[in-house]
């Protein structure tokens, strides 16, 4: 299949499906966040700590209200420091997908 075939076909889809594709070829093209991973279905598809179902928003809630690096590694066992700082590096870049994901979780 061609692009040029493929490109109706896209521009059909709904601005849900469009995100969805998005995604999903963003993801094929490997994943630039080293241990950060967006899966369609887990967790609403929010950024997660590869592997689990822990999301970066959490973690980057938990320590704007006060807790620290050694108790989120306690709390969150399979959790490492590296993971921890890909959270955080994460977080950095994408502030506003952050921000509204802790937004949209205290709403609910």
């Amino acid at each position: 299949m061609t692009l040029q075939r493929l490109e109706p076909q896209l521009l059909a889809l709904s601005q849900n499906e469009k995100a969805q594709a998005i995604q999903l070829l963003s993801q094929s093209l490997g994943n630039p966040w080293r241990g950060i991973q967006k899966t369609l279905g887990v967790c609403g598809g929010d950024a997660c700590i590869g592997s689990t179902r822990i999301p970066v928003w959490v973690l980057v809630n938990a320590r704007e209200i006060g807790i620290s690096e050694e108790q989120l590694l306690q709390d969150y066992p399979t959790l490492s420091a590296s993971d921890l700082a890909n959270a955080w590096f994460y977080a950095s870049m994408y502030s506003e997908e952050i921000a509204l994901a802790i937004k949209e979780n205290e709403e609910a």
